[in-house]
């Protein structure tokens, strides 16, 4: 007598069983997906970080520039850094430098090109674990000479705050993301170009602030979490099929 009614109960526990293996399976492809979009993103970054700096697009033409072609091109130019408050920008590790693999700071300072443009140079990481606004200040005082300065670095564009970014404490000009138009805003820099420049050189003759070249470090956990996924699929029908199985016997 029980009979009809089970045939509804095994029919939509299938249903349900199929389809949960189905999300599975479409979320290891979408991993998989994202492993080569990676690959190809470390190949282009590669490429540009191994090229020649070239001279800094005129201001014409930044508004042209974008991260998916631009990012982490290496550009040359000089600018005088502007006497203005600076901002730190709080790293508990970097993914493109090396040498700054723990915490710190990075300095962001407004320069000045010879036509009058501003543009944000991260002129380089600061081993500032406490984020005290001193250290910062005895670091990039020595920078602000009034002179010009031929700079080499490579182009990168802001980072929207996410969720669980924290909001930046306007005491000690300190942020948590690289946000430099919201910096320029907040610190009354004036209007800057829509990317900033992440310095390679030069160097102060103390290393304080520590710019340097880029090295691409992405993490690549892709084909791990593919495999996860499939393997729970597989395991959602492997167990549907033992439970089918066993209410036959029974």
């Amino acid at each position: 007598m029980n009979s009809p009614a089970r045939k509804p109960r095994v029919a939509g526990f299938a249903l349900f069983t199929l389809s949960l293996a189905a999300v599975f399976v479409a979320l290891g492809l979408w991993q998989l997906q994202r492993r080569t979009a990676k690959h190809a993103l470390v190949a282009a970054l590669t490429e540009r970080l191994a090229e020649a700096p070239i001279a800094l697009a005129p201001p014409s033409q930044w508004a042209a520039l974008n991260p998916a072609r631009d990012e982490f091109r290496r550009v040359s130019f000089t600018a005088t850094y502007a006497a203005l408050p600076d901002a730190m920008v709080y790293s508990s590790g970097s993914a493109v430098r090396k040498d700054a693999s723990g915490p710190g700071t990075w300095a962001f300072l407004p320069a000045r090109l010879p036509g009058g443009e501003t543009v944000v140079i991260d002129a380089g990481f600061v081993e500032n674990t406490m984020q005290d606004r001193a250290v910062e200040d005895r670091a990039v005082k020595k920078l602000v000479t009034g002179q010009p300065v031929a700079l080499t670095g490579y182009l990168r564009f802001p980072e929207p705050p996410g969720w669980l970014t924290p909001a930046e404490n306007r005491d000690k000009r300190l942020w948590f993301v690289r946000d430099h138009p919201a910096i320029a805003s907040a610190l009354g820099w004036g209007t800057v170009a829509p990317f900033y420049v992440d310095l390679e050189q030069p160097a102060p003759e103390n290393g304080i602030p520590r710019p340097g070249p880029l090295d691409v470090h992405l993490k690549d956990d892709h084909l791990q979490y593919a495999v996860t996924w499939f393997m729970l699929a597989g395991a959602v029908l492997i167990a549907f099929a033992v439970w089918a199985r066993g209410r036959r016997q029974s």
